[in-house]
């Protein structure tokens, strides 16, 4: 789900008081933290996650790999947390126009 800069920047606002919900260990992205990551999303609709990977590169894979598969948009990632969204059937975030 592409996410337009303004949008974008929404978002990032509503994300400084968030706290890691789901936290992607050493062992990777399995199916199970992917579901949890999924169930977050439904929930939650803007959530953060802890990657502990260890160089950026295998980092920003673990960012594609969740955005792809949970139907998401990356919102931003700042060192090892990383943020996205999905907008629920309800929507309760509104975007701005």
């Amino acid at each position: 789900m592409p996410l337009s800069e303004r949008h974008r920047r929404h978002l990032r606002k509503l994300t400084h008081h968030l706290k890691p919900v789901v936290i992607v260990g050493n062992a990777g992205l399995s199916e199970n933290v992917l579901a949890e990551i999924d169930n977050a999303l439904a929930h939650h609709e803007l959530i953060k996650v802890r990657i502990n990977a260890a160089d950026k590169a295998e980092r920003q894979s673990v960012i594609d790999k969740i955005s792809a598969q949970t139907d998401s948009g990356w919102v931003t990632s700042i060192g090892h947390i990383a943020a996205f969204y999905r907008p629920a059937e309800e929507p309760k975030l509104v975007l701005p126009e």
